[in-house]
């Protein structure tokens, strides 16, 4: 007897989106478009019921997706934004249905994928728990059994008997995630919401995942942009590409080749006007060296240029680097400088045989007054550290975050 708890066969899903209204380059030609529009719009309303794969207003959402799932299996589910993982989920979860394919649930299904899906906003914290647990087919006995397992792990006893209308989105996603991971699903999905809960709850809710997949033997599938909790939870994963599926198999083959299609690497940032505000306009984030590849053994500076707009600020500035991972290699902080109006320059030195030959993340915060951020923009820069000239080559990948050349003294 197969232990698949999910088939998916050949799901697709397609949309009809809007088209954006051609626009004339002169005034007879508006007139015509003027005159034409009764007709075209009679056109539109025709084919609402149809859909041409040709045609520009379709979009698929999902084309053609095949995998399965072994029972107690924690799937990671990747990709860009749009790529198609939420809607995959909402089919799963019966939220919506396929255009075509099939899918196979040997379970019940619990999902969480959007902050208080399936809260009634006025029902208290506790009436949503029996609520959600009656849809997901569990008695009243069952539920009071688990109830005060739930409400302990939330952290919301004190507001449990509050209309839900008046929790945070916090506090909802601690409750939902709560309810769907106790009510003991064969089946449970969950999307990055855990991304609006603080540090600690995410830690208990990935420990939580943990335990229901290996100790309870469920199925975990999982939707997440944090590579290092995927590889960290996950027996296999897939890339979902443009609605199409990339990649499936083992987790760290699977992350890797992800972080390597997609995470660009750059030397150069230029800032748009979009990451203006009230007291500084970010200019440019790059990378200076003597040499246009960074090695091993280069040192290079980070250099931050930008306009400050609040004239005698005291500013500082922090670079965070991390790998793909997003595991942080160091956190360096620069001194408070008291700064004029006008255009300003940061730079920071890092050293030779320092990081290793990898590709590194680059997190950029500007404080003022050492209490307030000004900016803070994640991921801002994705840049590569290559191998140098090795005297010896039978090491093959050189393993650690960092490769500091240390002294050695040897005796004999």
């Amino acid at each position: 007897m197969s232990n698949t708890i999910i088939k998916v066969e050949n799901l697709s899903k397609r949309y009809r989106i809007g088209l954006q209204e051609k626009k004339a380059d002169t005034f007879a030609q508006q007139l015509w478009n003027n005159f034409k529009a009764p007709i075209e719009n009679f056109k539109r309303i025709k084919s609402l019921g149809k859909f041409e794969d040709e045609s520009e207003s379709i979009h698929w959402a999902l084309k053609d997706v095949s995998f399965e799932v072994k029972q107690g299996e924690v799937l990671g589910i990747i990709g860009k934004n749009g790529a198609g993982k939420s809607t995959l989920l909402k089919i799963l979860s019966k939220i919506t249905e396929p255009t075509s394919g099939r899918i196979e649930l040997n379970g019940r299904v619990a999902a969480l994928l959007e902050v208080g899906t399936g809260f009634h906003p006025e029902l208290t914290g506790r009436e949503n728990i029996y609520m959600n647990g009656t849809i997901l087919g569990m008695t009243k006995k069952e539920i009071d059994r688990k109830l005060d397992e739930i409400i302990d792990f939330s952290g919301v006893e004190k507001y449990v008997d509050t209309p839900v209308k008046f929790y945070s989105s916090g506090m909802r996603v601690r409750l939902g995630f709560s309810v769907a991971a106790h009510l003991e699903p064969e089946i449970l999905i969950i999307d990055e919401v855990l991304a609006v809960g603080d540090y600690e709850f995410q830690q208990k809710c990935l420990g939580k995942m943990e335990d229901v997949s290996q100790k309870d033997g469920r199925t975990v599938l999982f939707v997440s942009h944090n590579m290092s909790a995927v590889k960290k939870l996950c027996t296999n994963a897939l890339i979902l590409k443009n609605g199409l599926l990339n990649e499936n198999g083992i987790t760290n083959h699977v992350v890797k080749k992800y972080l390597n299609e997609y995470r660009k690497t750059t030397r150069e940032i230029i800032f748009s006007d979009a990451y203006m505000n009230d007291f500084i306009q970010p200019l440019k984030l790059f990378l200076e060296s003597e040499e246009d590849i960074i090695t091993v053994n280069d040192p290079f500076n980070i250099c931050f240029e930008f306009v400050n707009i609040c004239s005698d600020s005291m500013i500082n500035l922090s670079l965070v680097i991390s790998t793909q991972d997003d595991i942080v290699v160091f956190n360096s902080i620069s001194n408070s400088v008291l700064l004029s109006e006008g255009k300003a320059k940061f730079k920071c030195q890092v050293p030779s045989n320092l990081l290793n030959n990898q590709i590194y993340t680059l997190r950029l915060l500007v404080v003022k007054d050492l209490r307030t951020p000004l900016l803070d923009i994640s991921e801002v820069m994705n840049f590569e550290i290559v191998d140098g000239q090795r005297n010896i080559d039978w090491f093959g990948e050189w393993l650690g975050i960092i490769r500091p050349n240390l002294e050695w003294k040897i005796f004999n």
